[in-house]
């Protein structure tokens, strides 16, 4: 009997039927709504014959444009996971005072709350600007696609399976309880022996990979593959962005796969990092992951500026105010971002020095980003501007983050920041940031850049319904918070003493459901504007008079982005072109180089999955079963010298014609 159990334990590791919470109610009736969600997706892929083009097209495409799509389904999906966190935790804040516990455990909303963070900013925000970034920026450099087409796939499949990591959690164990950045000692195998923050750790790594090498790739793509003519100063100001944003990318991940590492070993190798005995220092993780932590804030941040610049300036239809100090700003972000987390020393202790020099550094990063609304404002000043949804969205973003950034300068002043940095005010800080910054700008560039994906343009009237639910929502729901947080209410507590505050917290759930409002009119928005698609139908590849290169290719653009590739003369390229009088080349076409698909980036990403899976479990043998195929595989991929292809002459023409076509059709 005691070696059947021994067998059972090296091959199960910690996996139990007791791991499974079909104690719970709400997870079982949960697993069950999923399940059935499932089955009839699959069931409905079966029968309409999809699983070959899903394989074909989508799964091992190395195409930049169809990985942005995914990235962007994936960002939207785990959207709704994220929110219903968000609801949950805003629910039971709004009940639980005086002799009421609320309706979630303490251990149930630690959960939640810890896995509401790494879902919105690692596989809701990332997954956004990432997509954004892979879809546009080989469009906007004129380069046919990333330089490193495999690794794009790679690193997509890898991201996707860190979501799918944490989205295991909720049915087959737990997730941590720590908080979302899961500081030691709560983090340490004492303070969490069960698999919670395993979950967390393997999940992000996983991720944390996909993300670095797409930064990788996005950087070279737009070092070494401009189009002629096109020098640094002449790039549009979404791909500077997006430089920028690569760069910190390449910077700060890193130093989280590292200390994620470290964590890892703390928890399995009995090593003392980040353990009060043995030499070790909580402090040392704590400045550590916000080596990361911090940068990762303008990360999200930088792509949206970008967006901003390029909506501003087409729906103003003038050039952008400043374009050389827009660049020079974004810059000046980038390397400031890297000092701003020490800022987080304020509430631990540290000396007057350092208090005012990072202080004083903090407050300085407000001054480019102050810069770049200025920028806009003075494009729109006197612009004939069209207020088109994405204007919408970035006006809104204007005023919201105007608050947020001056909130934020409050709490690099030492003396506030030791009050407020652990209150619920930092809580609106941040969320006016992510929100009011960050998914604006997203929501402002799926509008914007959806017809150039699909050739057809999105529903105005459910657009709006979107924009004000969710603008109005968001000052709901955030600004009792700031209220709360400069009353000292100390942030992450799931049940409150004093009735009093009990107003505050029903009046930011309310916010909640207006946003709920939102995000459902947004899918109501894709689903009529699907329906409408006829109507709603792009056919010259530039709705709204663009001034970048993108909008000179079809709506979606073909296979090969552009036949030819184009010489750039001016910053605003296609805008130029136009007022020059540019004539697309309709014969002379020569066959076009391309990179093959493949699913080595798809087969890598599972194994990691597993891998990742038998590690946070302890099943040993599957872990170094599945690392051993993750070595064969990788090996094995280099030696597949069949990686490309030429798209032949005839099929260009035809592409090409076909688009002649439509447009003398439109004309």
């Amino acid at each position: 009997m005691q070696d059947n159990t021994d067998l059972t334990t090296l091959i199960f590791g910690r996996l139990t039927w007791e791991s499974i919470p079909y104690h719970e109610p709400i997870l079982v009736a949960t697993f069950i709504a999923v399940a059935i969600g499932g089955i009839a997706v699959l069931g409905a892929m079966t029968y309409y014959k999809f699983w070959g083009t899903l394989w074909r097209d989508w799964i091992t495409s190395i195409d930049h444009k169809k990985i942005g799509v995914m990235y962007v389904i994936l960002g939207l999906v785990m959207l709704l996971r994220g929110f219903a966190d968000a609801l949950m935790m805003r629910g039971q804040q709004a009940m639980a005072f005086g002799d009421s516990t609320g309706y979630l455990p303490p251990e149930h909303y630690d959960q939640i709350f810890t896995a509401h963070g790494v879902i919105m900013i690692f596989f809701v925000a990332m997954p956004l600007v990432t997509g954004l970034m892979n879809y546009i920026v080989p469009l906007q450099i004129g380069a046919r696609d990333v330089a490193f087409p495999f690794l794009n796939n790679f690193s997509f499949w890898m991201t996707t399976f860190g979501a799918m990591l944490t989205m295991i959690s909720l049915f087959i164990g737990e997730f941590a309880k720590t908080g979302w950045l899961a500081y030691p000692p709560l983090s340490g195998i004492l303070g969490s022996p069960g698999v919670g923050v395993d979950y967390y750790i393997w999940s992000l790594q996983i991720a944390g990979i996909g993300t670095l090498l797409s930064g990788v790739n996005l950087i070279v793509t737009i070092v070494k593959m401009r189009a002629p003519g096109m020098s640094l100063m002449k790039m549009p100001v979404f791909t500077w962005t997006a430089l920028c944003t690569n760069v910190l990318i390449v910077a700060a991940f890193p130093v989280l796969t590292a200390v994620l590492g470290m964590l890892s070993m703390d928890r399995m190798l009995g090593t003392h990092f980040f353990t009060n005995d043995m030499g070790g220092n909580m402090m040392m993780y704590v400045n550590l992951i916000w080596i990361w932590g911090h940068p990762e804030v303008y990360i999200l941040i930088l792509p949206a500026f970008g967006i901003f610049s390029e909506v501003v300036a087409t729906f103003c239809r003038k050039r952008l105010f400043g374009y050389t100090s827009m660049v020079y700003a974004t810059v000046v972000i980038t390397i400031l971002s890297y000092l701003v987390w020490l800022h987080h020393f304020f509430t631990m202790g540290s000396g007057a020095s350092v208090n005012s020099f990072f202080g004083i550094t903090t407050m300085i990063i407000s001054i480019p980003t102050g810069a770049k609304i200025f920028n806009w404002l003075f494009t729109m000043y006197r612009g004939r501007i069209r207020f088109e949804l994405p204007m919408m969205w970035t006006i809104s973003f204007m005023i919201t983050f105007v608050i947020g950034g001056m909130t934020g300068v409050l709490l690099a002043v030492p003396s506030a920041d030791f009050v407020l940095h652990n209150s619920l005010f930092l809580i609106a800080h941040f969320h006016n940031v992510i929100i009011g910054g960050v998914l604006f700008g997203m929501f402002a560039g799926i509008n914007f850049w959806f017809p150039k994906a699909f050739g057809f343009k999105l529903d105005t009237y459910w657009g709006k319904w979107s924009f004000w639910l969710w603008t109005i929502g968001f000052y709901v729901a955030f600004m009792p918070l700031y209220v709360l947080g400069l009353m000292g209410v100390t942030r992450r507590l799931s049940q409150f003493a004093d009735p009093s505050l009990q107003i505050w917290f029903q009046v930011a759930a309310f916010g909640a459901v207006l946003i709920l409002g939102g995000i459902l009119t947004f899918i109501i928005q894709l689903v009529v504007s699907f329906r409408r698609r006829e109507a709603l139908k792009d056919v010259t590849g530039d709705p709204w008079e663009g001034r970048t290169l993108e909008w000179s290719t079809s709506s979606p653009p073909p296979e090969y982005n552009f036949a030819f590739t184009p010489v750039v003369h001016d910053t605003d390229a296609w805008a130029d072109m136009k007022k020059h009088g540019y004539e697309r080349p309709k014969d002379n076409f020569v066959p076009i180089h391309m990179p093959k698909n493949t699913g080595a980036g798809f087969v890598l990403a599972a194994l990691s999955f597993i891998c990742g899976f038998a590690l946070i479990w302890h099943m040993w043998p599957l872990a170094w079963l599945s690392f051993g195929a993750i070595v064969i595989s990788a090996i094995v991929h280099t030696f597949n010298y069949n990686r490309d292809y030429h798209i032949p002459v005839e099929e260009v023409v035809r592409v090409e014609d076909e688009r002649t076509r439509l447009l003398d059709g439109y004309a």
